[in-house]
């Protein structure tokens, strides 16, 4: 089930909301991506996903997008209402900033799945994934196809 919901009323939610929505939105990409690469042991698959799941990670692949040029205005917006969100408590390994970018990442993640917008959340997916090369280190995601 993908939902199209107007933007409009997809704008209605918290952002914390869509961003609980986007972690899971994100995490189901990325598995699928790393199951379809290869079929190995569950603790395998597990370490690769944690790497890319991790706030740091996210964090940087968040900033990327945002410099790069690679979101339009209006996902920026969405990414900076998550990341400007109140109520975020950072892990231990992680600072504020990191965390508040990795929400803002689950934010837009979370806004384009309820607007149906699938087309435009695999662009963005395919784009943090060929971040895992230069991120991920010596036991890197390969990024077959």
């Amino acid at each position: 089930m993908i939902p199209e919901m107007p933007q409009k009323s997809a704008n209605l939610y918290s952002p914390l909301t869509l961003a609980f929505l986007g972690d899971s939105v994100y995490e189901t990409y990325l598995r699928t991506k790393i199951v379809m690469q290869a079929n190995m042991p569950v603790n395998k698959l597990h370490s690769k996903a944690v790497k890319m799941a991790c706030c740091e990670y996210q964090a940087k692949a968040m900033k990327s997008l945002a410099e790069n040029g690679f979101l339009t205005p209006d996902e920026l917006y969405i990414a900076r209402r998550g990341q400007n969100a109140n109520g975020v408590s950072p892990p231990k390994h992680s600072t504020a900033l990191e965390y508040r970018q990795a929400t803002g990442l689950e934010c837009l993640f979370g806004f384009l799945y309820l607007t149906g917008n699938t087309d435009r959340l695999d662009e963005i997916f395919e784009y943090v994934w060929s971040m895992a090369d230069d991120v991920v280190g010596d036991d890197k995601i390969t990024n077959r196809k």
